[in-house]
């Protein structure tokens, strides 16, 4: 249960810097932005939602308002995966057309398990939302996103290469590898072997990732190519913020698996 609370602050933190980041750019931070350029008031929706999620991460630190502010944390990401799939409509075959909705999917599945887990933790009657077949089936998704995330890896290697920090050897070797451990995180999920490990390593793996490649970026001199504009070294930041955050849960929620399934 301990990891779930220290997931759950962790959660909190990387979905208010997602806010923070909308409030200070005026826009969304999925990718899919120019979908929504034409919109009435398109500015009211960036900063009310940015509000909105703000406002839910930090009621997500207190127990009485945590399970309304995760679903609102939820619909958040539910919006983020609805206006990626136009683009997605227009170039189904384009791996960077999916990558706004599984930026999405990722953090909407962390929302969706923690849901479960602080339903769980609470003396509230059981919902058909909170049974272990809903939890499969967003560890399943989970593992799809990552297994995206290593195919991207493959297709975009020399752009991912160009990422990997200077004093490590064989860039290009550095962004198959990583591309192959999403990969086989993103497997052992949806088959079942030690996907408590995988989870957790594919948590590790995208935080390594922020730490080694994003926070050197601001120091860099010439800033390098892939880490222009401004906006986008801390929108890449945040997004990969929350995305560890939502691996963490992934994990917390198969060392929790025996608890729900004894009280479905």
């Amino acid at each position: 249960m301990r990891s779930v609370v220290l997931s759950q602050g962790f959660f909190a933190v990387a979905s208010a810097s997602l806010a923070l980041w909308s409030l200070a750019y005026g826009d969304f931070a999925w990718g899919a932005q120019s979908l929504l350029a034409q919109i009435p008031w398109r500015d009211t929706w960036v900063y009310g939602s940015a509000l909105v999620l703000l406002a839910a991460s930090v009621g997500l630190c207190f127990p009485r308002t945590a399970m309304p502010s995760v679903l609102m944390i939820g619909a958040y990401q539910v919006v983020g995966a609805a206006i990626s799939v136009p683009q997605l409509l227009s170039k189904p075959l384009s791996v960077e057309a999916w990558y706004p909705l599984c930026e999405a999917l990722t953090p909407l599945v962390g929302a969706w398990i923690l849901y479960v887990l602080l339903r769980r933790r609470s003396a509230g009657p059981a919902a058909p939302i909170t049974d272990e077949a809903t939890v499969r089936a967003a560890q399943l998704l989970f593992g799809l996103t990552c297994v995206f995330y290593g195919w991207s890896h493959f297709i975009y290697a020399d752009y991912t290469g160009a990422m990997v920090p200077s004093w490590l050897p064989t860039h290009l070797a550095f962004a198959y590898l990583t591309g192959v451990g999403h990969f086989a995180a993103g497997l052992a999920i949806i088959i079942g072997i030690l996907p408590r490990l995988a989870a957790t390593l594919e948590a590790v793996m995208m935080s390594l990732f922020g730490l080694l490649v994003w926070v050197p970026s601001f120091f860099a001199q010439p800033r390098p190519k892939w880490a222009t504009p401004p906006e986008h070294q801390w929108s890449e930041l945040t997004v990969t913020l929350v995305l560890t955050a939502a691996a963490s849960i992934v994990a917390s929620s198969f060392g929790n698996r025996r608890d729900l399934a004894s009280r479905s």
